[in-house]
């Protein structure tokens, strides 16, 4: 039999076996010792702002594309309240018109009934598809002159 002093003995340095392989243990230790957070990095400096150009302090970039405002035929001008217009700004008036008055068939919601006003800058169709709404509207667009 082992005597009381072998017992502790062995006790003791079970204890300190299962201390450094149980990694909890290794982790109160270091913090029971004082072991404090790794220090953030310092910030960089905020890079230097670009000066604004000429163009942009006197006023806006003047639009280019389908954002260009271009004459539009008397009866888009009509329905739009306006001699010129970006292609945007048609298509989001239409359907404005279209959900407004509540034009798209309940079923099949690709489909829109035409009321007297679509029908003058829609050719005169009863009902068009709405892939079709941008074809149709791109007729009443004059081209730009340059």
């Amino acid at each position: 039999m082992a005597t009381s002093s072998s017992l502790g003995t062995l006790i003791a340095k079970s204890r300190s076996i299962l201390s450094t392989t149980n990694p909890a243990a290794s982790f109160a230790t270091t913090a029971a010792a004082g072991a404090s957070k790794p220090k953030p990095l310092p910030k960089k400096p905020a890079a230097p702002k670009r000066a604004a150009s000429a163009s942009a302090s006197s006023g806006e970039k003047p639009a280019r594309g389908i954002l260009k405002l271009v004459p539009v035929s008397a009866q888009l001008g009509k329905f739009l309240g306006a001699e010129e217009a970006s292609r945007p700004f048609a298509v989001k008036k239409v359907w404005e018109h279209i959900k407004l008055n509540n034009l798209q068939d309940a079923k099949s919601k690709r489909l829109i009934h035409c009321d007297e006003k679509l029908k003058t800058i829609f050719d005169g169709k009863d009902s068009v598809e709405f892939l079709e709404v941008s074809r149709l509207l791109s007729q009443h667009f004059r081209k730009a002159v340059v």
